[in-house]
């Protein structure tokens, strides 16, 4: 997964992730009345006008980005017609040829592991027989649990060609009350960062990254400088860029000398962008796909000023 992922950024000249994270405050009032009609007010309408809403946003940008990444929340709170969605656009971004990251924050004991890492990234078997069910390419893991809640996916990264990122140091304002406690001489992400950078020579590719990344966010840059260089075969999937706060100039000690070793979030920087002030006045609510895609290429120039 690791080299198809790098082989991607280099072919659209772009380390930009799209988070597929779909609100209903976020899909144009014409999607959400269709799904209306069809089925009232209810989850499957809900579901039926994030997939409408992705589909288009996809057929946008996938010529642009290397990867797409849906946030299962979004769609897991809708029950079953939303989880549907989610495996929908999955399904829909792989026909377009994208890498496609699970954001699915699974972490648990080993047995129960073993059911996540079969279903997202592995196999499950109904008696003889065998299936695939949600086709990521790759999902984030939370590592609070340690190695042997880990381990179950790792042997599926080998034998499916999959990849992970494990959460290491977070994007979110309060991060640093348990990331940043101090363990011996050093942070708590930096240890985290030593294991995951361990877990991951296990897996490497063909292009001297492991199939195992690291999630850094880029609202902290001097931690993640810090786990650069600490981690120096592991990806990094950088999420807090744009409507976190976090800028180009914030990003640089994530990438390495070659300006590879990251992939840069954005979620509704992209996909709600017709509704900010930097382009709302320039596209109406039917071209917000068209909206989506400029956001793009003015996010690719904008990390192209540290690459």
């Amino acid at each position: 997964m690791i080299d198809r992922l790098i082989e991607k950024i280099e072919k659209t000249k772009n380390p930009t992730v799209v988070g597929l994270d779909p609100r209903l405050g976020f899909v144009p009032g014409f999607i959400k009345e269709e799904a209306y009609e069809l089925y009232g007010k209810t989850p499957k309408a809900a579901a039926r006008a994030f997939y409408e809403f992705n589909k288009a946003i996809i057929d946008a940008v996938y010529d642009l980005v290397p990867a797409v990444k849906p946030q299962v929340a979004m769609y897991e709170q809708y029950g079953p017609e939303g989880i549907k969605a989610y495996i929908d656009t999955i399904l829909y971004a792989k026909e377009k040829g994208l890498v496609v990251i699970g954001d699915v924050k699974r972490s648990d004991i080993a047995s129960t592991a073993e059911a996540y890492a079969d279903g997202h990234i592995g196999r499950v078997k109904v008696e003889d027989e065998v299936h695939e069910v949600y086709h990521e390419d790759s999902i984030t893991l939370n590592p609070y649990l340690g190695y042997d809640s880990i381990e179950p996916y790792m042997n599926h990264c080998k034998a499916y060609d999959k990849g992970l990122f494990i959460l290491v140091k977070t994007s979110n304002p309060n991060s640093g009350e348990i990331q940043d406690l101090d363990v011996g001489e050093e942070k708590l992400y930096e240890r985290v960062g030593r294991l995951v950078s361990k877990w991951g020579e296990a897996v490497m590719g063909k292009r001297g990254y492991s199939h195992i990344g690291a999630v850094v966010g880029a609202t902290y840059p001097e931690q993640g400088t810090r786990l650069r260089q600490l981690m120096p075969h592991t990806f990094f999937l950088v999420p807090g860029y744009g409507a976190q706060g976090a800028t180009a100039k914030d990003l640089a000690g994530c990438f390495d000398q070659n300006g590879l070793g990251a992939i840069v979030n954005s979620s509704r920087g992209i996909i709600a962008a017709y509704q900010l002030e930097k382009y709302k006045n320039k596209f109406s609510d039917k071209e917000f796909a068209q909206a989506a895609r400029e956001a793009v290429i003015d996010m690719r120039k904008d990390l192209e000023r540290v690459l």
